[in-house]
């Protein structure tokens, strides 16, 4: 790498063409959500595979009705699950229910509540909506045909994704398997939350802020350690994540200090460095490499701002680059107010996202500084800005990067 800085773009750019892929593995449907797709979902049948009844009421020909009929003898009861029955007789309806097979023979389905019944027949309410062919029904393979494209390969899997994996008959389906994960502080002045506290020590926040965001994000596969600013500690401490682990995420130790042991460390034990800053504030310092075995590091400054915004500009892009997830399209939202750039470098500007005449803005919630986390309370993330000096006008659009 040449001593220009990348900019934030050409970081991301870096981390997916060197994200080490996953292997592929068949999970079962219980353990799909929050995985990448690695095939293709091809629908086995017409969905839905028969003409649907959407309403608990009564079906019967559409025609009988146009012909002058508004009551009709009930001649049985067609529930879900059981095959269908046939309309025998154009003065007959048959009851139906939620999710069932429309008889054969009937045509429209006017729902219980716009029909009164008595002594076995179904008279349509003088004040109910006039029936409509084929309404109430929700056709066969309107949704998708046999042979049709479901879920392409490479797609990040949720609830209504493996609620369609399941419709389509699979018990499991082939992903990459989920990254195993260790989120690591690094610094003598931090404390375990709850244990007493000098007033040179803090508590150990920025860990369980970038856990919070891994699970909010699907990953599970988690653990989590801090190491003292003692180099033989880093270094074995590290050489044993780098063995049982698939990502190293670490926060501190990675800018000019003297105790900042981590650059140095992971090119001892065998991690190539692919780039080391980026031109933005905050978050300059982050350091990005690659293990001998594929293993992929992400040591990120130790100021908590700068430890989230790196993790979600970054560390989230590449590992769904390793499970051969697509490239999310970046998202744009307008400011809702002007901001003045100083820095020379990309700012990354926390925001609260709000509705306006307009649609969507984004408000300036600018921190203290990059240790002030507080103020990214109520925050929905934060824009990129473009190199200063210059004025961001209000409405202007920016790229938008959610927690």
């Amino acid at each position: 790498m040449s001593s220009r800085l990348l900019t934030p773009a050409e970081a991301e750019a870096a981390i997916r063409q060197h994200a080490t892929q996953l292997p592929t593995v068949h999970l079962p449907l219980f353990e799909l959500s929050g995985t990448v797709l690695r095939e293709s979902i091809i629908s086995s049948r017409d969905q839905p595979p028969f003409d649907r009844v959407t309403m608990d009421g009564i079906g019967f020909s559409f025609a009988a009705w146009q012909a002058g009929r508004n009551s009709f003898r009930i001649a049985g009861t067609q529930g879900a699950g059981a095959p269908p029955l046939t309309l025998r007789e154009s003065s007959d309806c048959i009851e139906v229910m939620t999710g069932a097979m429309l008889p054969v023979g009937c045509d429209c389905v006017v729902p219980v509540e716009n029909i009164e019944v008595k002594d076995g027949v179904a008279q349509l309410r003088d004040d109910a909506p006039a029936p409509v062919r084929n309404f109430n029904v929700h056709a066969s393979g309107i949704d998708s045909r046999k042979g049709d494209l479901l879920l392409p390969s490479g797609y990040r899997l949720g609830p209504a994704e493996v609620a369609v994996i399941a419709s389509n008959g699979q018990t499991h389906a082939a992903v990459a398997r989920p990254p195993r994960i260790v989120v690591i502080s690094t610094g003598d002045e931090l404390v375990e939350p709850g244990q007493p506290l000098e007033p040179w020590q803090i508590s150990r926040s920025n860990v369980y802020g970038v856990l919070a965001s891994l699970r909010q994000h699907g990953y599970t596969a988690l653990s989590h350690d801090h190491v003292p600013d003692d180099l033989p500690a880093l270094r074995a401490r590290l050489q044993t994540h780098l063995q049982s682990n698939d990502v190293l995420i670490l926060s501190g130790g990675v800018s000019m200090g003297r105790f900042d042991y981590v650059p140095q460390v992971l090119q001892e034990l065998g991690v190539r460095m692919i780039f080391h800053k980026v031109a933005q504030r905050p978050g300059k310092p982050i350091w990005f490499g690659v293990g001998a075995g594929g293993q992929t590091v992400y040591a990120l400054p130790g100021n908590p701002v700068s430890t989230l915004v790196c993790l979600t500009r970054y560390v989230l892009p590449g590992l769904q680059a390793a499970q051969g997830g697509t490239a999310h399209e970046v998202e744009t939202v307008n400011l809702a107010q002007s901001y003045d750039v100083k820095a020379s470098l990309a700012v990354f500007l926390p925001v609260r996202l709000t509705q306006t005449a307009a649609g969507q803005a984004a408000i300036p919630q600018p921190t203290g500084g990059s240790g002030d986390f507080t103020s990214l309370i109520g925050t929905h993330g934060f824009v990129e800005l473009l190199p200063g000096p210059r004025v961001v006008l209000e409405d202007q659009p920016v790229a938008l990067f959610r927690w």
